[in-house]
């Protein structure tokens, strides 16, 4: 795939996968990019996933045209982009490795018999790499999201190569919207890393960048503006969208209902957007992603063994390991001998900074009677 005149993307889209990383649902399957540049000398950044190194090395021999590349450039040792690097090394043995130390570190780790003593190029940050009249500046992006990783910066074609920053889920013959699959990459992924997602955006903000290539997802060219202007507010965790996601479980309907009712209510009083996820059979990484979305969050569920439903708290667990903060919250309980819930999730989410907690938390005694419809109406008004 022919990103410029002198860039291509040799890598390759696997509909085999069911789980990314083991957790993450990928309905459209996943892309695991690898760019060639051609030039006085070539480089090769980057290789894929082990299940398809054969066709990843005839996509690669495709754009070479009988020509040998001269570099393979690691920018992260995640397998997904690594595990081709020794099928790489013994089909092209002349090629020199640019990597940084931490990265050469690893590559003895995975690759225990691999002999590249003398073909190394270990570079620091801020260091350049000519290959003719394309210029590589490596940037270090440590722990965007190992501690490895680096991006590359091609000052002749405006392309910032990115790594796993600016990536999505989602396969590259697949047509879908970026926003929904990169937020559910981003937030699932990178998102407890924001603070070195800023340091990097710091990095690259003077740079005149055209074309973000990232190792998931499709080159990026047009409204480049857009898409730092997201991991920004990302990676600061501000909100991106106004209005109310309600996150619930229900065993019998009864805080079922009470949801439905408020959430009536919100539509009623004109909040811009209300989200309505059952946590039992919702993506749990889209309703991680959602709940960061927006400015604020009610969490609904019963008392369930002394503690609160498993969904409930597994949700509330990828929030806090992800630093959730700066968000309003309702609280919704539901018991029928003794209300734990609403004690138990504010518990867990009291190292979260920045919460605004509403004044209202709504308590329903086994089934929904008036005063708790009242009390709806209380918390919907608080919310608005």
């Amino acid at each position: 795939m022919k990103i410029t005149k002198d860039i291509f993307n040799v890598g390759v889209n696997d509909h085999q996968i069911d789980l990314f990383e083991g957790q993450y649902a990928v309905p459209n399957g996943m892309s695991y990019n690898s760019y060639v540049i051609l030039d006085e000398k070539i480089a090769v950044l980057d290789t894929v996933d082990v299940h398809f190194t054969n066709e990843w090395l005839d996509n690669l021999k495709a754009v070479l045209e009988n020509r040998e590349p001269d570099y393979l450039i690691i920018q992260h040792m995640e397998p997904d982009h690594s595990a081709s690097i020794y099928d790489f090394v013994n089909a092209y043995p002349k090629a020199i490795i640019v990597a940084n130390a931490k990265t050469f570190v690893m590559l003895e780790n995975f690759f225990d018999d691999m002999d590249i003593e003398n073909r190394k190029l270990v570079v620091k940050n801020n260091d350049k790499l000519s290959l003719g009249s394309h210029e590589l500046h490596f940037v270090f992006a440590p722990m965007v999201h190992w501690p490895e990783v680096m991006v590359c910066y091609d000052s002749k074609d405006k392309v910032l190569f990115s790594a796993d920053a600016f990536g999505k889920f989602g396969a590259l013959d697949v047509d879908e919207e970026w926003e929904y699959e990169a937020r559910r990459y981003y937030i699932g992924i990178i998102a407890k890393y924001g603070t070195q997602v800023q340091a990097l955006l710091k990095h690259i903000e003077a740079m005149d960048i055209d074309i973000i290539c990232s190792l998931h997802g499709p080159a990026l060219q047009e409204n480049i503006a857009h898409y730092l202007a997201l991991y920004n507010i990302w990676s600061s965790f501000r909100v991106e969208s106004e209005g109310v996601m309600i996150a619930y479980t229900s065993i019998y309907g009864h805080t079922k209902k009470a949801v439905e009712i408020l959430a009536e209510k919100l539509k009623e009083k004109g909040c811009p957007n209300v989200v309505v996820c059952d946590l039992a059979r919702a993506d749990m990484a889209g309703a991680v992603a959602d709940a960061f979305r927006y400015g604020k969050l009610v969490l609904a569920t019963t008392t369930y063994n002394a503690g609160i439903f498993p969904f409930v708290k597994q949700f509330i667990d990828h929030l806090t390991e992800r630093n959730y903060q700066n968000r309003t919250i309702g609280l919704i309980e539901n018991g029928s001998w003794a209300p734990l819930a609403a004690k138990i999730m504010k518990d867990m989410l009291s190292s979260s900074k920045n919460i605004t907690w509403i004044d209202t938390t709504v308590r329903i005694n086994s089934a929904v009677k008036a005063e708790n419809v009242d009390q709806l109406e209380v918390m919907a008004k608080e919310l608005c």
